[in-house]
């Protein structure tokens, strides 16, 4: 497969909807360029389309998000306490149900023109999973799927022992995706009792740190997770952060 140029920011500390409306302004960026093709091919013209492939990483304030096939019931909070422990809440257009993203939590939104890999789902949602299992295993962790359910798991097979580490929730149009994965590193886990975490009950969350007994530098885990997503995507991620962009 030829090595794909994927434009990388880290948004740093940003809140989930000014995220949320700049993956749409990429992806609606993409979508133009797909339907100039297609006008383009239609007239009978040779036109390649140039979308451009990104991948954003950042930390999101405390909030909880639903996703389009979730069920409001799995949130165990009311709006009144939601603003009591100032966590806001959003219904989202991915794919999913409930999830939390907050402080020391690595949540990575690839914008991708799967037309230029594959037009797979489930095998670009096997590839983000890989992505988060390689960057587990350089701590010594192993990280694993669990049939049926998508995301990282640890122990995924014996029972009482599950506990899921990374989510992932995507929105795909004309095969560009949008949102993307949400990584437990330093996350504080309390923000999970509050919710029934993907709609899944008895099965627990877990961290970075609670495995390994001690907290892990977002930088270095952020750096080791992009090196993966290189190997994983073939691709050479371009660092618009250092352009100044």
């Amino acid at each position: 497969m030829k090595r794909q140029t994927v434009n990388y920011r880290d948004l740093g500390n940003m809140a989930y909807k000014e995220a949320w409306d700049f993956q749409e302004e990429l992806l609606k960026g993409n979508l133009e360029i797909k339907k100039q093709a297609r006008d383009r091919e239609i007239a009978g013209e040779d036109y390649d389309p140039a979308t451009e492939h990104h991948l954003l990483f950042v930390e999101h304030p405390p909030v909880y998000t639903l996703g389009k096939s979730g069920d409001i019931a799995n949130v165990l909070l009311t709006e009144e306490q939601l603003a009591e422990k100032h966590v806001e809440f959003f219904y989202s257009n991915r794919g999913g149900d409930i999830t939390f993203h907050g402080p020391g939590q690595l949540v990575g939104y690839p914008i991708l023109d799967l037309e230029k890999y594959y037009t797979d789902i489930g095998r670009y949602l096997r590839n983000v999973e890989e992505v988060m299992i390689l960057t587990m295993a350089e701590y010594g962790l192993k990280g694993d799927r669990s049939p049926g359910e998508t995301g990282v798991w640890m122990d995924p097979d014996i029972k009482g022992r599950e506990r899921k580490i990374g989510a992932i929730g995507v929105r795909s149009s004309r095969w560009i995706t949008m949102h993307g994965f949400a990584f437990n590193v330093n996350t504080d886990l309390r923000y999970f009792d509050y919710i029934i975490p993907c709609g899944i009950r008895d099965k627990q969350v877990t961290s970075m740190e609670r495995e390994l007994g001690r907290k892990v530098d977002m930088s270095e885990i952020s750096e080791k997770m992009k090196r993966n997503f290189e190997t994983v995507f073939t691709a050479e991620l371009l660092d618009q952060n250092s352009l100044g962009r």
